[in-house]
């Protein structure tokens, strides 16, 4: 009888991983903490109405990825979305991709010829190229260009000064693009290689928690099992292998042998804690130094048929906390349960758990929310006739000047020292993933416990057309 494989997980990596080895007739079991399926890429149903937690488009080069798509949702299901976004910034706002002339007209000519020559002079006498995201970007855009449209926005993201955020995450989010790439594909429309300037992506039709909840229903259908409000409490580990692990549901314990693989899309910093035996004290050093950022998504239910014509809008103005304004029925009309009179909207606010932005209330958030956009000029306030919070803990694993460092240190250990323990997912490898790298993770750790492949997963390349 095949071993079962444990996931611990029910995002994108763990579900494509448990999809893959039913559809293989293997057994699985996956415990998923919270009450939904989908990790960040769930869909909240608040009175008929979805809300994402962020936006997430389904844009990929890899067709074995595109083609599980298909397969889990059905092409009646997955919607194709013309991409409209735009950047506010000091009371007006830009297109991006840019818009040469736009951005012309609303910078002032001043300014636009400030940004050319800083880009022009980086250009010819390059920053000492450091490590952090500051250096890398400016050496890529100009000191002007940076402060404008990255420095902002990224610092709310992240919650470190761009001079303490390594550049691997310019590296990762920004791969491929220049300031000339940018205007050239403002003027020139050819097939573009660049994710981040791609004009359409697919979406399913009733928000990404509806692909991850029919990925569930099959892989129960194919005979695994999942488990929702079950957390995993502790692993035990011997002679270099995961033996064993009690999970949490209500105020029940419960002990599962690990008879085969065990798969953990949970954080790396939470997962070292609940080994048992504790991993020596420079590991656990290591995982204490991860850092993450957590998310508020405040989202609003406005008595407005059309509000903005954008997917989504990056608010850089720092006199605002929003960072990013969804438009879900720009997304999906299916998104909003009265299309004909209302739009919904969700308000993303990047904190930490315990700050002050973290601890306000509900109704705090929705007021703050309803403030801002208001301040945008967007909508009044009495058009908006009722709102849900939603908070995301570990949202975004944070790459500080230090992180690979230790994120390496745990990796290098577990590897050696629990052998049947296989880390996958953005906060199971400490990595700012797309939805289809992880997936492609999930996809090749199954392979590698079915056909006893050696897929290196820390060494997939998301860019890649094929698998």
């Amino acid at each position: 009888m095949a071993k079962k494989t444990l996931i611990i997980g029910g995002g994108p990596a763990g579900l494509t991983a448990a999809f893959f080895l039913t559809q293989q007739k293997q057994p699985v079991t996956v415990f998923e903490a919270g009450p939904r399926l989908g990790g960040l890429a769930q869909t909240v149903n608040y009175k008929g109405n979805r809300f994402d937690i962020g936006g997430h488009r389904f844009l990929t080069k890899m067709k074995e990825i595109f083609n599980l798509w298909i397969e889990i949702i059905g092409r009646k299901n997955f919607l194709k979305v013309k991409r409209l976004s735009r950047i506010y910034y000091q009371d007006k706002f830009y297109h991006y991709p840019i818009k040469p002339l736009e951005a012309l007209n609303n910078l002032g000519l001043r300014k636009a010829l400030e940004i050319f020559v800083t880009y022009a002079w980086v250009k010819i006498f390059p920053k000492r190229k450091g490590n952090n995201f500051h250096d890398w970007m400016v050496n890529r855009f100009g000191i002007t260009l940076f402060n404008i449209f990255f420095k902002t926005y990224t610092e709310k993201v992240i919650g470190l000064s761009t001079k303490q955020l390594s550049a691997d995450w310019a590296k990762q989010r920004v791969k491929g693009l220049s300031l000339s790439q940018a205007i050239i594909s403002a003027f020139i429309k050819k097939p573009n290689r660049i994710k981040t300037l791609s004009e359409e992506f697919h979406y399913p039709k009733c928000g990404p928690g509806q692909m991850w909840q029919a990925c569930g229903k099959k892989i129960i259908r194919n005979g695994g099992e999942i488990l929702l409000f079950t957390k995993v409490v502790k692993i035990y580990w011997q002679n270099r292998l995961a033996t064993k692990l009690i999970t949490h549901h209500g105020t029940a314990n419960k002990l599962w042998p690990v008879k085969g693989a065990l798969l953990s899309t949970m954080p790396m910093s939470l997962l070292v804690k609940t080994l048992d035996p504790l991993p020596p004290r420079a590991i656990r050093l290591a995982a204490g130094k991860l850092r993450y950022r957590d998310f508020i998504t405040v989202g609003l239910i406005v008595s407005k048929k059309q509000i903005f014509p954008d997917n989504w809008i990056y608010i850089h103005s720092p006199e605002l906390k929003v960072g990013r304004i969804q438009n879900y029925k720009n997304w999906s009309k299916a998104m909003v349960k009265n299309p004909k009179t209302n739009t919904t909207l969700g308000l993303e606010y990047f904190c930490n758990e315990g700050d002050n932005l973290w601890q306000l209330s509900d109704k705090q958030l929705l007021n703050l929310a309803a403030n801002e956009i208001a301040k945008m000029g967007l909508i009044h306030t009495k058009q908006i006739i009722d709102g849900v919070v939603i908070r995301a803990k570990k949202a975004y694993p944070v790459y500080d000047l230090n992180y690979q460092q230790n994120v390496m240190i745990i990796k290098n250990w577990l590897e050696f020292n629990i052998k049947n323990l296989i880390l996958v997912g953005r906060n199971g490898m400490h990595r700012y993933n797309n939805q289809d790298h992880s997936m492609l993770a999930g996809l090749q750790a199954a392979k590698n416990i079915l056909y006893s492949q050696h897929y290196n997963l820390w060494k997939i390349d998301p860019d890649a057309s094929e698998t």
